[in-house]
C-alpha cells in the first residue's frame, strides 16, 4: 500500500538523495539502460476514466479475452473489478483469500487472473506470494513466494508467455532487481504447500527522467511502479512514476529482453500512475490512483508493441 503520509515524507527525504546520487553517477561515468534508451515521441491519449471509488487506491490492471480488470493495493485489494470499454465496474470479484499487499496484476491464457501479493514498504515480509484468481468461478489460491536474500518491496509482476513469472523490486534509487523462480517453475507447477525459493536473476538500473509526475519528484522516476507482457509474448513494458519503458522480446524470453536497450516513452502527467497492461492489438493501457484527487482516465498508447520492436540493442542487464 501506499500510504499518502509515508509518500509525503518520503518526497521531502528523498527527492535531494536521489538527485545527488544522480549526480554522483554522471562524475564517475556510470552507464544504465534506460539512460540510453530510445525516446519515442508518442503519447498516450485518453481511453475512459473510472468513477467506481473502489478504484482509488488502483495499482494493477490486465485484459483478457473476456475483457479488462482492475485492482486497488492494500486496504482495496479484497476484490478484482471487471471494467467494461467506459471503465464502468460491471462487477466485483472477490478474492476470498489472506493477503497483505497486492501491487499488481497479470493474467494467462486460460483468462485466470494473477495477483501479485509482493508489496512490502518497510521490507519486512518473510514471504510474499502470488494468487491466481478464476473469474467465472471465484476460485483463488494461494502460492508463497520466499527471496533468497531478505525481503523487498515490489510492485511488478511480468508473466513470460509460457508461464514463467519475473518480479521487479521497487527501489526509489533506481537499483531494481530481477527475480524469477529458482528451477525456473511455471505458474502452473508453482506450490501451494510451501513457499517456492526465488533467485535473483539480473539487476536493472533506473536513472533519472525530466518527465512530470507522480508523488515523489525525482526519485519517483526511477521506481517501478508496474509491468506487462504483450499478448503475444514478444514485448515487455516496465514503468515508474513517469515513463514506461518498451523491451523488445522476439523469442518470448522476458528476462532476456530486460538485457536490451529499451524505448522510454513518457506517460501523462500522472498523480501516482502503478498500473500498466497490453491488449490484444498490442495497445498499451496505463492507470493511477487518485493520490487525494478525482481518479484521472485510464490512458492508451496505440501501437506500443510495433514501437517496441522498432529498436533496441542488446547489452548486459542494467548497463
Amino acid at each position: 500500500m501506499e500510504i499518502v503520509m509515508w509518500k509525503r515524507a518520503l518526497a521531502h527525504s528523498i527527492s535531494a538523495a536521489a538527485c545527488s546520487v544522480a549526480l554522483a553517477a554522471a562524475i564517475v561515468g556510470v552507464h544504465a539502460a534506460p539512460a540510453a534508451a530510445h525516446q519515442a515521441s508518442r503519447v498516450f491519449d485518453a481511453l475512459c476514466t473510472p468513477i467506481d471509488a473502489g478504484l482509488s487506491e488502483l495499482s494493477g490492471l490486465t485484459v483478457t479475452a473476456a475483457g479488462m480488470y482492475a485492482i486497488g493495493d492494500s486496504g482495496s485489494d479484497d476484490r478484482v473489478a471487471e471494467l467494461d470499454s467506459n471503465c464502468h465496474v460491471q462487477r466485483w470479484i472477490n478474492v476470498g483469500t489472506p493477503r497483505v499487499d497486492v501491487e499488481d496484476l497479470s493474467s494467462t491464457p486460460d483468462g485466470h487472473l494473477w495477483l501479485a501479493d509482493i508489496g512490502d514498504n518497510n521490507a519486512i515480509r518473510t514471504s510474499v506470494g502470488l494468487i491466481e484468481l478464476d473469474p467465472t468461478s471465484g476460485t483463488a489460491t494461494s502460492y508463497p513466494l520466499v527471496y533468497p536474500d531478505g525481503a523487498h518491496d515490489a510492485e511488478t509482476l511480468l508473466i513470460q508467455s509460457d508461464g514463467l513469472p519475473v518480479i521487479v523490486t521497487k527501489d526509489y534509487f533506481g537499483a531494481s532487481v530481477v527475480y524469477t523462480t529458482a528451477e525456473r517453475q511455471h505458474v502452473q507447477d508453482l506450490s501451494t504447500s510451501s513457499p517456492t525459493i526465488l533467485a535473483e536473476v539480473g539487476q536493472l538500473r533506473m536513472t533519472p527522467t525530466l518527465t512530470s509526475g507522480g508523488p515523489v519528484p525525482h526519485a519517483g522516476t526511477m521506481a517501478v511502479t508496474g509491468g506487462a507482457v504483450s499478448k503475444d509474448g514478444t514485448v515487455v513494458a516496465l514503468r515508474t512514476y513517469t515513463d514506461v519503458y518498451l523491451y523488445s522480446a522476439p523469442d518470448g524470453d522476458v528476462v532476456k529482453a530486460l538485457t536490451t536497450k529499451p524505448i522510454r516513452v513518457s506517460l501523462p502527467d500522472e498523480p501516482q500512475g502503478e498500473a500498466i497492461a497490453f491488449n490484444a492489438a498490442g495497445d498499451l493501457i496505463s492507470g493511477s490512483e487518485s493520490y487525494q484527487g478525482p481518479l484521472p482516465p485510464l490512458r492508451i498508447l496505440r501501437g506500443a508493441s510495433d514501437i517496441a520492436l522498432s529498436g533496441g540493442a542488446s547489452g548486459s542487464l542494467g548497463s
